[in-house]
């Protein structure tokens, strides 16, 4: 309102009175955490990237040309090419490694990029050179993250011209097309220019067989090897075989140098994969970012196969999921972790790895009740599900189900909402599965919360997911259901958010009136698509916020309360029809 008026007129003001409404967030964004088959572009390493589609996860964590699978098989690969198979869309990826903890280092020859010739015949080797000084188990000179790759260029070049003193009728040499420039750059800075190379004629040499002799011409070009020996960032090898400098010559264009990959102990392992919050990396650091409301970690089970993480580690790392699900201080806790069953049989004798194929219902009843953690954040699927593998023609795998799972969390959520149980649904991808459950093992592990894939075959219905509980307590229905517990941290955190206008504003009962209308028309509005149980909206929710609630005494300490209650819908698990004879009356 204005201050004064002093001269007279007419004067519009406007108002605000009216409620601003809440828009619901996004609980469909994933997290996933595991190994890659490489780290590039602006992907770092154990730090979060956003990924839409499969391309972009080839883009940046996959080799030039590649299918962006892994040869030692990592299971990250498979469960994102779930997640966006079964209806996910954005997800955050964390890397944790291109190759497992221990794997012995590659060579540097292998780590550098090979060019070949015209003829399609091998011609040079580029690598990375290695910091002067330091043993052969000291990391090698690679750029930081944010300066990005070595990139090497080859382009066309010409012989070297005549030198200012040379005489009137000597003829500049011909230009034959073997003469070549490398260039070394940086993203946009470039760090050495080479000028004037060439290949040589490369011939047998009958007193060292193992060294042929190269021919060059040194006042018309330089030998590539020679030219670039002092090269402060890079190493040249002549690979190519026998024959003129013509057609050994390297193919023209730009070439990212692959740097010898990260590769952790196994007892740094843990630590890696653990991160920090502060920097944003490894498994805290994706707990950072707002959006994902989905977590899961399937290549858990690959360093646990690996026997490079005991059962105990194994469960150190759910602990921690767990644990950072249910603690989204100083909001509402809104993530779920989608965990896996490690293939394992528990017995007097035995505590290790085994086929997937090999872990019964019995077995996963009983490492779920050694693990001996409940949590109403938590959901596990069972059995382990066979999909095509490309690095192997197509053969079938094992995989961990997580990704595939929490796809069809997004899908359910975006063809019918956040309140549907996401159970009852064809997991896509899916060729086959470790073990077939039947209805009376079902009884063994749907109570404790462990939600089985099943095939039914026989109702010529496939597979399906057949469950869709949480990890709670078995005895605290009241978060039974994975859909209940979605939907609570839906309509928590879009309150938290959709509210945020309300502070500081003057604490009096036009602001109460206008939180309750805010929330209730948030409300009424999932009410009408279905999340809330009731035959009106006074049955479904209530809100309130007034004078008992909001006393003098807390709004002299600067509070409001607003107090709301809601009737979620619960998905009918178990369906029972009453059948039996009637005779009408005669």
């Amino acid at each position: 309102m204005a201050l004064d008026y002093f001269a007279p007129g007419v004067y519009v003001e406007e108002v605000d009175r009216g409620s601003r409404p809440i828009e619901g967030i996004s609980m469909s964004v994933a997290g996933f955490i595991g190994f890659t088959e490489d780290v590039r572009g602006d992907a770092e390493m154990f730090k979060p990237m956003m990924v839409t589609n499969w391309s972009q996860y080839l883009e940046y964590f996959a080799k030039p040309g590649s299918d962006g699978y892994t040869d030692f098989n990592a299971y990250l690969p498979f469960a994102v090419q779930g997640w966006f198979m079964n209806g996910g869309g954005r997800c955050w990826v964390t890397s944790i490694g291109t190759k497992l903890p221990g794997a012995n280092p590659p060579s540097l020859e292998e780590t550098g990029i090979k060019l070949i010739s015209s003829g399609n015949r091998p011609s040079l080797h580029f690598g990375i050179r290695q910091v002067e000084g330091n043993d052969e188990n000291t990391a090698l000179a690679l750029p930081s993250s944010d300066q990005g790759r070595l990139k090497v260029s080859v382009v066309e070049s010409e012989p070297k011209p005549l030198p200012d003193d040379a005489p009137d009728d000597v003829t500049p040499p011909l230009n034959t097309g073997e003469f070549f420039s490398v260039i070394v750059s940086r993203g946009d800075e470039v760090l050495e220019r080479y000028n004037h190379l060439t290949m040589g004629v490369k011939r047998h040499n009958p007193d060292e067989p193992n060294n042929p002799q190269i021919d060059v011409d040194t006042q018309v070009a330089d030998y590539v090897v020679t030219a670039l020996q002092d090269s402060e960032y890079i190493t040249v090898t002549d690979i190519s075989p026998l024959g003129h400098s013509l057609s050994r010559r390297p193919g023209l264009g730009a070439f990212e140098l692959v740097p010898p990959p990260y590769i952790s102990s196994p007892e740094n392992f843990s630590r890696d994969l653990q991160g920090q919050r502060d920097d944003r990396t490894g498994t805290q650091g994706i707990f950072e970012i707002d959006e994902v409301a989905m977590i899961a970690c399937p290549d858990l089970m690959r360093v646990y196969q690996a026997g490079l993480m005991n059962l105990e580690q194994v469960h150190g790392v759910m602990e921690m999921m767990l644990s950072l699900c249910e603690n989204s201080f100083p909001g509402p806790a809104y993530r779920m972790a989608v965990l896996d069953t490690p293939p394992v049989k528990i017995g007097k004798d035995e505590n290790r790895a085994v086929p997937p194929e090999q872990q019964k219902p019995q077995h996963v009843a009983q490492w779920l009740k050694d693990f001996n953690r409940r949590s109403m954040f938590g959901a596990l699927y069972y059995p382990w599900i066979k999909v095509a593998n490309p690095r192997n023609a197509g053969r079938p795998i094992m995989v961990p189900p997580c990704g595939h799972m929490m796809g069809i969390w997004c899908r359910t959520d975006e063809s019918r909402g956040v309140f549907k149980a996401p159970a009852n649904e064809t997991p896509r991808g899916v060729i086959g599965l470790a073990y077939e459950t039947n209805m009376r093992e079902q009884e063994l592990l749907n109570p404790i919360g462990i939600n089985c894939i099943r095939n039914f075959a026989n109702y010529n219905r496939g597979y399906k997911v057949w469950g869709a509980r949480t990890l709670v307590e078995p005895d605290n229905i009241q978060w039974r259901y994975i859909s209940v517990r979605r939907l609570l941290s839906y309509i928590e955190k879009s309150i938290e958010i959709g509210t945020q206008w309300v502070v500081f504003e003057p604490n009096d009962m036009d602001l109460w009136e206008r939180v309750k209308r805010t929330v209730t028309s948030f409300l009424e509005r999932l009410w009408r698509e279905g999340a809330l149980f009731g035959g009106s909206p006074a049955e479904a929710f209530y809100v309130k916020c007034d004078g008992q609630l909001n006393t003098p005494e807390t709004m002299m300490m600067g509070r409001l309360y607003v107090e709301v209650g809601v009737c979620p819908v619960r998905p009918a698990e178990f369906v029972i029809f009453r059948v039996s004879q009637w005779a009408p009356n005669q």
